[in-house]
């Protein structure tokens, strides 16, 4: 089939286009490459984290690209919910609640999260990313939005919630209710160690954790946006999601995440083979920007006047990434 030449599919009739070899090959879990981005991501934290944990001269200068690298662990964690990135399961599941950790993310808690959100992509009623602060629309809701006041308070509401109240949301089922229960409480008790240990002997680990995620999120807050702000609530993932083209510094730190219509079409693919993914599917893609900064201009741009529904400027660019 000449995907250059034919009629853009949706995601479905794509996926049944594919060769049954050919979709088996895209979803080969393999270690290898796994262990290597993680080599890669772990290296770029110790080497902006060790100027910090030393307060080595002009350390603050080095805080926010380690808060990047450190926020980016949610792209980890999101790979690892969808057990993609390492063949050896337990790796997966290991790695998801390391970084959940660190973000104060339960791992447990998010993958049903998740595969609700993947199971309603875009759907006003029913797709939880939508709800809470959902997608801003105004230059205020935009900046609360990047600060990030809300996703703090609301995850730190989510882990005393699933700990000692009521799990809500609808999407964690009865049979996993005791597994999310006893992370929480494992996760809430870390926390109070490491609290106890910053006040009462040293405070580096929130120096080298806390701190700097305070400047890391909004930078990961305006990378999920263009995932899917503005993209219609359509049945095709080809629409309802965008693709980003982009350098391979932030496609590193991102587990290959730009790529998202193609992660949504076929969620079993791992991240390495997300670039195959994409060169095979680009010419029916409906969303695509050129580049970040791009996306970030023309999502300001819309906050001053209504938004469209499926309003995307970068809708199926194909230049180079930022």
């Amino acid at each position: 089939m000449n995907d250059a030449a034919s009629a853009p599919l949706d995601h479905r009739a794509f996926l049944s286009s594919l060769p049954a070899a050919e979709r088996a090959a895209l979803t080969l879990r393999r270690d290898g490459p796994g262990l290597l981005r993680l080599a890669a991501h772990l290296g770029l934290i110790v080497l902006l984290g060790w100027p910090v944990a030393a307060q080595a001269p002009l350390w603050p200068l080095f805080v926010p690209p380690l808060g990047v690298a450190l926020a980016f662990l949610f792209t980890l964690q999101h790979e690892c919910t969808h057990q993609t990135p390492f063949r050896t399961l337990w790796l997966s599941e290991v790695v998801g609640r390391a970084a959940g950790f660190v973000l104060l993310q339960p791992f447990l808690w998010f993958r049903h999260f998740h595969l609700a959100h993947h199971r309603h992509t875009n759907d006003p009623a029913r797709d939880p990313e939508l709800q809470g602060d959902g997608k801003p629309e105004t230059a205020r809701a935009l900046a609360l939005h990047l600060i990030g006041a809300g996703y703090w308070m609301a995850k730190l509401k989510v882990l005393f919630a699933n700990a000692f109240g009521r799990i809500e949301g609808g999407y964690v089922p009865a049979r996993a209710e005791g597994a999310v229960r006893r992370e929480a409480r494992w996760m809430l008790a870390g926390y109070a160690a490491i609290l106890l240990y910053a006040a009462l002997v040293d405070p580096w680990p929130l120096r080298l954790w806390l701190l700097p995620l305070a400047f890391g999120f909004p930078v990961l807050r305006l990378y999920l946006l263009a995932e899917h702000a503005r993209c219609p609530a359509a049945a095709d993932m080809f629409d309802n999601t965008r693709t980003t083209l982009t350098n391979r510094l932030v496609r590193l730190l991102a587990w290959n995440m730009p790529y998202h219509a193609e992660h949504h079409a076929m969620p079993a693919a791992p991240f390495h083979a997300l670039p195959a993914l994409h060169a095979r599917a680009r010419a029916h893609l409906k969303r695509v920007s050129p580049g970040y900064r791009a996306f970030a201009a023309d999502y300001a741009a819309g906050l001053s006047r209504p938004c469209v529904p499926g309003l995307d400027g970068g809708g199926g660019a194909q230049g180079g990434g930022r």
